[in-house]
């Protein structure tokens, strides 16, 4: 039998996304900027405690959202929960673009706008970086006097780990009057930064958090957006009814219940990431100041070939040499142990 499936133009011109190898568990993961150290144990306690039942039941929301909400400073209808930071992202396409609408984002940042974008069809408008990886603040003003439909931000920057004030935000969202803002903290712990304040002063601006990182809980796929009540019921329309399992929810609202963990995991990660850029130095490595728990680094032209060295030995760094140039890699701030590991593969194999 013979079938021709009507496939959008769009999906046929696009590859489809390679998420990371399979085999990474007792490696040496600092490729996609996860928690290595791992959950607080009172999330392993939350979910011990899930009942047979709670399984076999289509999850309720109310609880879980309130206590959401009064860790992110928030009213609960200013916050809604989605399947992972990549979902919740997800949906402003659903919501605000269409075929041939344009969207701006600034290379090199977080692929997936990218992806999203290419896959509603709409047309893309790069600002870009400069070479000492400063945020185009100019360009990006230019770009929003044509009115894009959305604009996506990552702050901190995912490769560079440039970090927005509010007070620069906000002079964007001042100039973007008929554009969805998407502010993306997924990085916003080790930051310290946040324009979760400005939800109801600007109702074009949406802020999106992720429990994948400072929580540790990649594994389990819990986003939040938030916004002002009445822009965040646009995206609720464009949502299914069960988008977050139970395990999720359970696990997210005990990790931030252990505030202690998560504030030291933080504050081990920016001493982490202060001591492994001052290596780098020494080591003649070009790095750029960095607010994520990761940092962006330039090897120079033998960078790829000390990469695949590297992995090698178990040790998975990613390599931005596609995105930006020959040499630079991004570098997930892991354990003492596994950046002491690197310290001394990278000195050994350079």
């Amino acid at each position: 039998m013979k079938a021709s499936l009507p496939v959008r133009p769009a999906i046929r011109q696009r590859q489809a996304y390679k998420p990371p190898a399979e085999g990474r568990l007792h490696k040496t993961r600092l490729d996609f900027n996860e928690n290595t150290a791992g959950c607080s144990p009172a999330v392993l306690r939350a979910l011990a405690k899930l009942s047979s039942k709670q399984l076999a039941m289509y999850p309720e929301y109310g609880s879980s959202t309130r206590t959401l909400a009064r860790h992110f400073g928030v009213r609960p209808a200013e916050l809604m929960i989605a399947n992972g930071g990549d979902d919740a992202l997800r949906v402003f396409f659903d919501v605000f673009v269409e075929h041939g609408s344009s969207i701006v984002l600034c290379d090199p940042t977080f692929p997936m706008y990218r992806f999203f974008a290419e896959i509603a069809g709409a047309e893309i408008r790069v600002c870009r970086y400069d070479g000492a990886m400063k945020f185009p603040f100019e360009q990006v003003l230019r770009a929003l006097r044509t009115k894009p439909r959305a604009l996506f931000i990552a702050n901190p920057n995912n490769p560079t780990g440039t970090v927005l004030q509010p007070a620069e935000i906000e002079e964007l969202l001042k100039a973007a009057t008929h554009t969805a803002v998407v502010i993306d903290e997924a990085y916003g712990e080790f930051s310290g930064v946040t324009v979760t304040q400005l939800i109801r002063k600007y109702p074009q601006l949406f802020v999106v958090r992720t429990f994948s990182k400072a929580a540790g809980l990649a594994g389990l796929r819990l986003g939040i957006v938030m916004s002002c009540k009445d822009s965040l019921e646009n995206l609720r329309r464009a949502m299914p009814p069960f988008p977050v399992n139970v395990a999720a929810l359970a696990a997210a609202c005990a990790a931030i219940r252990d505030r202690s963990s998560l504030r030291s995991y933080v504050v081990e990660v920016k001493r982490l990431r202060a001591w492994f850029d001052a290596q780098l130095k020494l080591f003649g490595v070009t790095t750029y100041p960095s607010a994520g728990n990761f940092l962006l680094a330039n090897f120079g032209s033998g960078g790829p070939r000390l990469f695949a060295r590297l992995e090698a030995q178990g040790i998975l760094l990613r390599d931005r040499t596609k995105e930006i140039g020959p040499g630079f890699v991004r570098i997930s701030i892991g354990t003492q142990r596994e950046m002491v590991r690197l310290r001394n593969a990278i000195e050994r194999l350079r």
